[in-house]
């Protein structure tokens, strides 16, 4: 207690004397020995002890609203702690195993704390099934929501709203007593379906908005407690259930912001509603829908209710100009064409109410369940393909003229699973039990053994080609035009190529490189991007704009997209440029290409996702963004991944490249800040003379070498030159060219080379975010020499990238001992003989290879492993 009293600023008023019982806001139990904390509001600054936790009988621990900082104390194995408040404070890191073992856990809030580094939820949570609330907004929680709620019986209030968390809703929501859950606004999404909401009886509040929620509303009949329902802004889609407005207690609903179909919710009048104007509801005002519309929205609930059909199918006639949906004269649907979309759901029963189909294709999804035995009554019916799904149960007996497709499906003709005989149950999940619980013969398990290891040979010779015999040769700007449906029109997501009639893109030509990346179908992109969604923009740059998208295997994308009007020669050039140079290089500091997609006059190119941004947001717009400006060792690291990537360009890559377009917002952040060059539009070819000449001069003012900007003359110095520049921004947290100051100070490098001639005013130009201690002054200073022996005027006075890496890797990389052992870092004892140290040694060698082992590294040791390896 005195290490805590002398850590506050100031210290507490009355925290003097031997008797701590005595101290304000302190009080012990019948043995003298402190039991509760409590000292709220009180503009208490400083850090707590890390050994607080020796307080061992302290059950509550009250410190909410000070300006508290520094790392969380370790509160592991309280057993007696119940109450933990350490919301609306600035404390700056979480500590390993943080919460474990708080068998006796009630209550804890950590709200309002946006300095903690990115930290995810515990499951040692699941040691404390007693906890009652769990409140962590804006705390910088990421990762998705552990499953661990079915050990978490007593949990009623779970509110972790502003953080960074991603995912789905996690099941064992179901056999929680959740009443308050509050998952709003998450920074990039929590997504998937929301049908666990309505498995959920107790709850009375939910704040899901500001998410990336798909597919319909589940039945919320069971939710009879529920007053607060709060879903939009998400990609919610289907008809309202008629058991949302019925609830009985329901008093404020909010749903604008996503496309919800069917007939217009009609509420009570004292439910507070919100709809919006972005639904397709069929009628504008309270009503049934036509029959037919009530049929196909049905049917396409079953399958979840895409995106893609939410945004087509507005208005009350099926007929104009649906999505998948074709009608004869009459105006009666005859024809559904779901086939090869990927989706998973069942066939609705309700699609044999349309009297008119003639044909129903539904091949190459992911549906199970069994075929309705109501389609065989369709007088009109041709055709049904269902072929390529996992559809179960015996087939109906139909016409002897209707063509009837099952093919690759496993399970068809076998008894149905007891999960889906005639359920209901359309989640993913639920088509996995089924799978799962079917019964499987011995040929189709011998089947799948052989494809594995069929496939596990063939990637192996895949990657022993690539490694022993370098990448294919690019054809020099040659392009091979492919139709569609090509043998070589396949893409890396198992996606099908876009040959359905629905898209304008079906007979588009296609160009395919020998460089490894592969043409995506603009469907499966339209899909990830939510139909380019403008809530889904990353970026706008020259080239176009940039969506964040998800694959249906959860593989986040960005897509870069040039559209028709600036598909200029200029454009072209950069789009080919950029697939010729990522077919040629591949390394962890250089953005990677998945592939990309010419549709009509657009040209698409698909990235890996970078979550935290550029590194010019983090510099410059860190406040309007709300991110928390860069430490000097984030700074520094940044840096280093930088040289690296740009060395690799210069001369470790097959070939050498010089990029051109260096500048912060070309350099993109993971989610654990290591920074990867991206936009390879500009790059050219690194002279193999001396330099080379362009008469088109390409790049960022403010970023240009001198003698590139005069005389467009090129060479491996102008990337160094625009390094140099990055630096000066990493220290200064000021841009290239800012035309909003006085011109003497408007141009960063010849500001900052005048002031830091004098090295005792080098604290002048730096960020005033820094506050550097005596140390990391040390290390900002030899980032200034370099940064302007970089951006020298002369290209003979800048250095090589290898020599920036050789200045930074030291600074980040310093290496430390690990704790001793006893012997050496194989744990040998010297003092034994050879033969029995060689026998140690071969008793265990797996265990010294393995993951374990490795883990011992520091960090700084894995870095430097993977760097080695690259360079070699």
């Amino acid at each position: 207690m005195d290490k805590l009293a002398k850590s506050l600023v100031p210290t507490p008023v009355g925290w003097s004397g031997n008797n701590v019982c005595k101290w304000p806001g302190v009080l012990c139990d019948s043995s003298g020995r402190v039991d509760s904390i409590s000292l709220i509001g009180k503009s208490l600054g400083g850090q707590l002890p890390q050994d607080i936790n020796q307080l061992s009988n302290l059950q509550s621990l009250n410190l909410q609203k000070n300006r508290l900082s520094g790392p969380l104390p370790p509160l592991s194995d309280l057993a007696s702690l119940q109450d933990v408040h350490l919301d609306y404070n600035n404390f700056t890191s979480v500590p390993p195993n943080f919460l474990k073992g708080l068998t006796n856990l009630q209550h804890f809030s950590i709200d309002e704390n946006p300095s903690l580094p990115p930290w995810t939820i515990p499951d040692s949570l699941t040691d404390s099934p007693s906890l009652t609330d769990f409140s962590a907004s804006n705390a910088n929680i990421i990762g998705e929501i552990p499953d661990i709620f079915g050990s978490l019986p007593s949990l009623e209030n779970l509110r972790l709203s502003y953080n960074n968390i991603t995912g789905s809703l996690p099941s064992s929501f179901a056999k929680s007593g959740i009443q308050n859950l509050v998952l709003n606004s998450q920074k990039f999404g929590l997504s998937g379906r929301i049908d666990v909401i309505g498995s959920m009886e107790q709850v009375t509040q939910v704040w899901i908005h500001v998410n990336k929620f798909s597919g319909p509303i589940p039945d919320l009949s069971g939710c009879i407690n529920l007053i607060d329902l709060q879903l939009r802004d998400n990609s919610l889609t289907g008809a309202i259930p008629p058991s949302l407005t019925n609830l009985p207690k329901l008093a404020n609903v909010s749903l604008q912001n996503n496309i919800f179909l069917g007939p217009m919710p009609g509420f009570k009048p004292s439910v507070q509603v919100s709809l919006g104007n972005t639904n397709h509801f069929c009628n504008p005002g309270p009503g049934p829908c036509d029959p037919q519309v009530t049929i196909l929205i049905e049917v396409a609930g079953a399958v979840g209710c895409p995106m893609t059909i939410a945004e087509s199918w507005s208005g009350n006639n099926p007929c104009n100009d649906w999505n998948y949906i074709t009608c004869d004269a009459k105006g009666s649907v005859t024809v559904i064409n779901f086939a090869k979309l990927n989706w998973v759901g069942i066939i609705s029963p309700a699609v044999a109410n349309l009297t008119g189909l003639k044909q129903l294709l539904m091949n190459d999804n992911n549906l199970t369940g069994p075929i309705p035995a109501n389609l065989a009554s369709l007088t009109d019916l041709q055709i049904v393909d269902v072929s390529n799904n996992n559809i179960s149960g015996k087939v109906p007996k139909f016409r002897s003229d209707v063509i009837v497709k099952t093919s690759g499906n496993p399970f068809i003709g076998k008894d149905l699973p007891p999960s889906s005989s005639g359920g209901t149950d359309y989640s993913p999940s639920a088509s996995k039990d089924e799978k799962h619980k079917s019964s499987v013969s011995t040929w189709v398990i011998l089947a799948i053994v052989i494809a594995a290891v069929f496939l596990i040979l063939v990637l192996c010779l895949v990657i022993y080609k690539k490694k022993h015999k370098g990448k294919s040769k690019l054809s020099r700007g040659k392009e091979q035009k492919l139709k569609n449906g090509s043998p070589k029109n396949v893409n890396s997501y198992g996606a099908i190529p876009s040959t359905t009639s629905q898209s304008s893109a079906a007979n588009s030509e296609i160009y395919v490189y020998d460089g490894g990346n592969v043409t995506i179908p603009v469907e499966l992109l339209r899909e990830a991007t939510n139909n380019f969604n403008k809530e889904n923009i990353l970026g706008r740059g020259g080239f176009g704009i940039v969506y964040k998208g998800k694959l249906h295997d959860g593989t986040e994308i960005a897509v870069k997209r040039m559209e028709a009007s600036i598909a200029s020669n200029k454009g072209l050039n950069e789009f080919r440029a950029e697939i010729e140079v990522l077919s040629k290089v591949r390394h962890r500091h250089l953005v990677a290409l998945h592939g990309f997609c010419v549709n009509g006059n657009e040209r698409l190119l698909v990235y890996e996702y970078m979550s935290q941004g550029t590194l010019g947001q983090h510099l410059f717009d860190h406040e309007r963004l709300g991110f928390l400006p860069l430490t000097w060792k984030q700074r520094l690291t940044i840096a280093l991944d930088v040289a690296r990537g740009v060395e690799y360009l210069h001369g470790l890559a097959q070939q050498s490249f010089i990029h051109r377009d260096l500048k912060p917002s070309n350099v993109l952040l993971e989610d654990d800040m290591r920074a990867k060059v991206s936009d390879f539009g500009l790059v050219k070819n690194a002279p193999d003379g001396k330099y080379s000449m362009e008469t088109r001069l390409a790049g960022t003012f403010g970023y240009l070498a001198p003698e590139y900007a005069s005389t467009g003359r090129v060479t491996t110095k102008i990337d160094v030159f625009a390094f140099g520049v990055i630096l000066m921004e990493i220290l200064t947290g000021r841009k290239a060219l800012d035309e909003n100051l006085p011109e003497d100070r408007s141009h960063l490098v010849p500001w900052f080379k005048k002031l830091v001639v004098n090295k005792d005013k080098i604290l002048e130009v730096l960020d005033p975010t820094l506050d550097p201690d005596e140390e990391t002054y040390q290390s900002i200073c030899k980032v200034v020499e370099l940064a302007g022996h970089c951006a020298a005027r002369k290209p003979s006075q800048r250095p090589d990238m290898g020599h920036a890496v050789n200045v930074l890797a030291p600074l980040v990389e310093q290496w430390t001992p690990t704790a001793a052992t006893g012997g050496d870092s194989f744990n040998i004892d010297f003092n034994m003989s050879l033969p029995q140290a060689l026998q140690r040694w071969t008793a265990n060698d797996d265990s010294m290879l393995s993951e374990d082992t490795y883990g011992d590294y520091t960090k700084q040791d894995k870095n430097t492993f993977s760097y080695t390896k690259e360079h070699q």
